[in-house]
């Protein structure tokens, strides 16, 4: 398995699990650590967020950032360095792939006011995939 591109046991994880932890730094150097919905496209993670959200705001200071799927038995950790994209209409392939997986039209505002972005998350290197060390 390459530093970018995951094995197909890890790739058929990636396309059924539902969340993925995403953690971000804060201004303080504290962790900040959220469940997200994702996709798994173009080598890497993206994630629908609010404009205004906590993890946006991180990102925009400090864009490195660690995720990890839910079950612990089997991990899978990724690091990357995030970009924040703001540009409407969103790529057709992400948000297709959101609608598909979740039914879910991830450019839809979730608060009124609140632009939505798209967080892509290319793989630096994952640091488990898929066994316990």
């Amino acid at each position: 398995m390459s530093d970018s591109e995951p094995a197909d046991v890890i790739r058929e994880r990636l396309a059924r699990e539902k969340n993925v932890w995403l953690c971000t730094v804060r201004s303080d150097g504290s962790p900040h650590v959220t469940p997200v919905w994702f996709v798994f496209l173009r080598g890497g993670w993206w994630i629908g967020s609010d404009g205004g959200s906590v993890k946006v705001r991180n990102i925009e200071r400090y864009a490195r950032v660690s995720l990890a799927l839910e079950d612990g038995r089997f991990p899978i950790v990724a690091e990357g360095d995030a970009v924040v994209h703001r540009r409407v209409p969103f790529p057709a392939d992400i948000t297709d792939a959101f609608a598909a997986k979740y039914d879910w039209d991830v450019s839809a505002p979730h608060r009124p006011g609140e632009p939505r972005v798209l967080l892509e998350v290319p793989v630096r290197r994952w640091l488990l995939a898929g066994t316990a060390q």
